[in-house]
C-alpha cells in the first residue's frame, strides 16, 4: 500500500536542514495534496496586502513561505507531482486578480526551487 509523506522546507532557510519539518503521512495522494495546497495558501494569506501584485506576492512567498513536497512511501506514484512554487504562482494570480499581459507568456516557477519542480 502506498502512503504519502509531506516534507516542508522554509523558503527563507532553504539550505538549512534544521528548518525542514514533516507535515505528516497520508493514506491517499489527495490528502497529501490538500495539505500541501493549504500550507501554500496560508503562506500567501500571511503575506498578502490589498493592492499587491501577483508578482510581488509570489516574490514574498518564495522568500518567506512554506515549501511542501510529497514523497511516496512503499512504491512509485508518478501521478503525484506537486510543485509548491507552481501552485503558488497560480494562486497569486487568482488572489491578486492579475493575468499575464497579452503576447507575454507567464513565467514558470524558478527551476532552482527547492522542491525540484519548475
Amino acid at each position: 500500500m502506498l502512503r504519502y509523506r509531506v516534507h516542508v522546507n522554509d523558503n527563507f532557510h532553504v539550505q538549512d536542514p534544521d528548518e525542514t519539518w514533516e507535515g505528516g503521512v497520508y493514506d491517499t495522494a489527495e490528502e497529501a495534496l490538500v495539505y500541501c495546497r493549504r500550507l501554500v495558501d496560508v503562506s500567501l494569506q500571511e503575506s498578502y496586502k490589498p493592492g499587491m501584485s501577483a508578482e510581488s506576492l509570489f516574490d514574498s512567498y518564495t522568500s518567506w513561505g512554506d515549501d511542501p513536497s510529497i514523497a511516496v512511501i512503499g512504491g512509485v506514484d508518478p501521478a503525484v507531482r506537486f510543485s509548491a512554487w507552481k501552485y503558488a504562482k497560480e494562486r497569486c494570480r487568482e488572489i491578486c486578480g492579475d493575468t499575464p499581459s497579452p503576447g507575454k507568456p507567464p513565467s514558470d516557477a524558478n527551476p532552482g526551487s527547492p522542491d525540484g519542480e519548475g
